[in-house]
């Protein structure tokens, strides 16, 4: 794995900027998150080069479901294994079938061997913290707070959730697009789209009939809004959503603030998956991502959005040729970037 650094990890599914402007509304939960936040990335940091204890031989992914019993203590006390069957507890019984069916997604849809290609367990970590207003990738497993409430009900409520941060992992182990600026977007692009394509995969949609919001079954009856994200409409889900949906509107930040913007400008690539979606499917437009976040020539840690869509359009022709979609892709693309205003390359730099 590549040398991580600082902003190289993850942030949780709410972004921090967002805790913090509900802590300056005088959120005690909101500050309490953050602050358990930043130990886990901290701790995240530590491990470094270490390989994963939890990566097993190449073979059949096992869903292992702990209960952290409000502490943030990760596998704490086991509750549900591989092949047990439901609990009381519905956050556990969540984690399970939601893991699993986002599992099934990326191996029926996509080829893939569990979040790592390698039949990787999958570790789940429910009750995390008191109370805490975040699910996250972390240590190599999902964590999920139960939420307060008021602001957010328990994050494992939501497929998106369980599905966006299972595709964190996928990018680490399939790229690394380190988490800033964006790469960052692009690294928090992906689990929307992946998170979105699984939530219309178990409730039955189509790109036509979903409502591409990010997080609506996690919000509280406080929340100031009706989801978190939408990748549809950027910048709507709420009075706290300010993402925009066109290059016009993009302005490089500083570290400091949201990563340099990974949240807020995943809105941009988010609107080229939704009208790509809209012209050939979720399914073939989720295809399309995923090979073309194989090219770690063109799509490295560092890649940026115009990179990234170079590797998809190059992936959509291939994917034609081969018979794997129709034709209007690769014009699909090229449409979707050009009303975002994104500029996609050719090999010897010209745009399309």
């Amino acid at each position: 794995m590549s040398e991580q650094h600082e902003h190289d990890r993850k942030d949780g599914f709410v972004p921090s900027y967002i805790l913090e402007k509900l802590a300056e509304r005088g959120n005690e939960t909101a500050k309490e998150t953050l602050i358990v936040t930043e130990r886990i990335k901290k701790e995240d940091l530590k491990k470094n080069e270490v390989e994963s204890i939890i990566a097993g031989a190449v073979g059949q992914s096992k869903r292992l479901n702990y209960d952290s019993e409000t502490t943030e203590e990760m596998q704490r006390k086991l509750v549900r294994n591989e092949g047990d069957g439901p609990v009381q507890d519905q956050s556990v019984n969540n984690a399970y079938d939601f893991c699993g069916k986002t599992l099934e997604y990326y191996r029926n849809k996509l080829g893939l061997n569990s979040i790592d290609g390698r039949g990787m367990n999958v570790i789940s970590n429910v009750h995390f913290g008191k109370n805490m207003l975040n699910a996250f990738w972390g240590q190599d497993q999902l964590s999920f707070g139960d939420g307060n409430g008021r602001d957010f009900k328990n994050f494992t409520n939501g497929i998106d959730v369980v599905a966006h941060e299972c595709s964190h992992a996928v990018t680490q182990f399939m790229n690394e697009l380190i988490y800033e600026r964006q790469s960052g977007a692009l690294n928090e692009h992906f689990s929307d789209v992946m998170g979105s394509a699984v939530k219309q995969y178990v409730k039955g949609q189509t790109a036509q009939t979903a409502d591409w919001l990010i997080g609506d079954e996690i919000v509280g009856p406080e929340w100031p809004g009706i989801a978190l994200r939408s990748m549809k409409a950027p910048g709507t889900a709420s009075e706290l959503d300010d993402q925009p949906a066109h290059m016009n509107d993009y302005r490089e930040l500083p570290l400091s603030q949201d990563n340099g913007g990974v949240h807020k400008y995943s809105g941009i690539p988010n609107k080229v998956f939704f009208l790509t979606a809209q012209a050939i499917g979720t399914d073939p437009a989720a295809l399309l991502w995923f090979t073309a976040w194989h090219n770690r020539e063109i799509i490295h840690p560092r890649a940026t959005f115009v990179e990234a869509f170079r590797a998809i359009d190059l992936a959509a022709e291939q994917l034609v040729q081969q018979g794997k979609l129709p034709r209007e892709a690769v014009e699909a693309v090229r449409n979707a970037c050009r009303e975002v205003g994104i500029q996609i390359l050719s090999p010897v730099g010209h745009e399309r």
